[in-house]
């Protein structure tokens, strides 16, 4: 299985970007989705998680009211708004195959599969 993020990019503070992450060769019944993300000299935390089958999503706080996480069949979007400096960091997406009914989880070594990442760089 592979993921493929994209989207990210260089953008002002209180702007906008959409990041997308593609699944390919393998439909999972019922599984989670998820993005995650990394800045220089800090450990990779979770941002949102989507249980497409179950409608349900989980935010971090950080990102909580900003950013909305959406998709379907083996995709995953991050819509991000207001950005601001402390959001710059390279963003990953992740899948949770066997996930418990309806749970998001914000544990990294809970997914089992992990995209490239893609760098999100906000300017003050």
């Amino acid at each position: 299985v592979q993921l493929q993020a994209s989207g990210g990019g260089l953008v002002q503070a209180g702007g906008s970007l959409r990041l997308s992450c593609a699944a390919s060769t393998r439909t999972f019944s019922s599984y989670v989705m998820a993005w995650f993300r990394q800045a220089p000299g800090k450990e990779r935390e979770f941002v949102a998680a989507n249980a497409w089958s179950h409608g349900k999503q989980y935010y971090a706080d950080s990102v909580k009211a900003r950013f909305t996480i959406s998709g379907g069949v083996n995709t995953v979007y991050l819509q991000m708004d207001s950005l601001e400096a402390e959001d710059t960091a390279i963003y990953y997406c992740a899948v949770d195959v066997a996930p418990a009914v309806g749970y998001c989880s914000p544990y990294k070594n809970m997914y089992d599969y992990w995209g490239q990442g893609t760098q999100v760089t906000v300017s003050s």
